[in-house]
């Protein structure tokens, strides 16, 4: 956490998270307009960043982009606002809900990274085996061969059968990779998203796909990095685009604290 601390006590640092909070997914040359600063010195600052795990950095083809990860800001939160009167902490929950965004992002791509106490087989087992994943998927799915080709099939309610929505397994390596097609939005999405017929029709059409990415971490103190790639999406507006980052947000979480024994950040340390 002194990481955390560290990269956000200096204001060019948090100049660079606000500007990744308004649009996810910047170069360094994008990240660099507009700002009084060399972009060596944004290289700079983005290091420290990356460093403290408040910064991923993703390749696409030639170009590195950078993502706001919000998962040290929930960790941080964990660990002090836990402990104390919330009332006295004002500053830094507003630092959280600013970082974690209520502007809405214009990047048509959700990436999520954490890091979890276990091995990469464990956790590869944890995304697919359904002893696992009705813990913490509330009993919905996924459920799967896992094969490259096989369907993915969910629940639309826990106490309901599951369903073929259309989804396929893209990839499938265990401890190191994971990749489906994306079910599109669903009648019950309609009115708990108050689409109209015509809107709702339009946003079908839509096909998208999350990717998770096992690795040991940097240092192996931290365990496994786990990186969610959600993609695929119409537009930064899309509907789906807007359900699944909440979604995923809270699924992760649960799943870190079940393969953690369920033990909170503060717990660990």
């Amino acid at each position: 956490m002194d990481a955390v601390f560290k990269a956000l006590g200096d204001a060019s640092r948090r100049r660079l998270l606000d500007r990744l909070n308004v649009r996810n997914g910047q170069s360094l040359r994008e990240l660099c307009e507009g700002l009084d600063m060399t972009r060596q010195a944004v290289s700079k600052h983005l290091a420290v960043l990356e460093a403290a795990r408040l910064v991923v950095v993703v390749r696409q083809g030639r170009e590195k982009l950078h993502y706001l990860n919000p998962v040290p800001i929930h960790e941080l939160a964990d660990r002090w606002i836990g402990q104390y009167e919330r009332g006295r902490l004002d500053a830094l929950s507003a630092l959280k809900r600013s970082l974690e965004g209520s502007t809405p992002m214009s990047s048509a791509k959700f990436v999520y990274v954490t890091y979890i106490q276990t091995t990469p087989e464990k956790l590869y087992e944890a995304l697919t085996k359904p002893e696992f994943t009705k813990v913490y998927f509330s009993d919905t799915g996924p459920q799967s061969t896992w094969e490259v080709g096989s369907p993915v099939r969910w629940k639309s309610d826990p106490a309901g059968e599951f369903e073929e929505l259309g989804q396929r397994v893209l990839a499938a390596e265990p401890g190191k990779r994971l990749s489906y097609t994306w079910h599109t939005l669903q009648p019950m999405h309609q009115e708990m998203l108050g689409m109209s017929d015509e809107e709702f029709e339009e946003a079908r059409k839509e096909r998208s796909q999350v990717t998770f990415e096992i690795e040991p971490a940097e240092e192996a103190s931290l365990g496994v990095k786990l990186t969610i790639i959600h993609d695929g999406f119409d537009s930064a507006d899309s509907k789906m685009l807007a359900s699944v980052s909440g979604g995923w947000v809270m699924i992760l979480s649960a799943l870190k604290t079940m393969l953690e024994g369920g033990k909170t950040v503060a717990e660990q340390e």
